[in-house]
């Protein structure tokens, strides 16, 4: 379930998601899932989903393949 975190600066809130939901999302969808499918499962939209998404990529956490025009992610080992 998001938070809602403040931001120091701005005092406006925003929704934070922590990474184990994007996790969660993937291995409940099967072990693999587009962004729109993790995105619909975590809550948020497709466009927070596909940034969180890259940002696990580049931690080594999730991999991403290219079907046709979409990506598919998946858990790393």
């Amino acid at each position: 379930m998001p938070g809602k975190d403040r931001e120091e600066e701005s005092g406006k809130y925003t929704t934070s998601y922590p990474d184990s939901d994007f996790i969660d999302a993937i291995q409940t969808l099967g072990g693999m899932a587009g962004t729109s499918e993790i995105a619909e499962t975590v809550g948020c939209t497709r466009r927070t989903a596909y940034t969180r998404l890259q940002t696990l990529e580049s931690e080594g956490q999730v991999t991403s393949r290219k079907v046709g025009n979409s990506l598919l992610w998946s858990v790393c080992d």
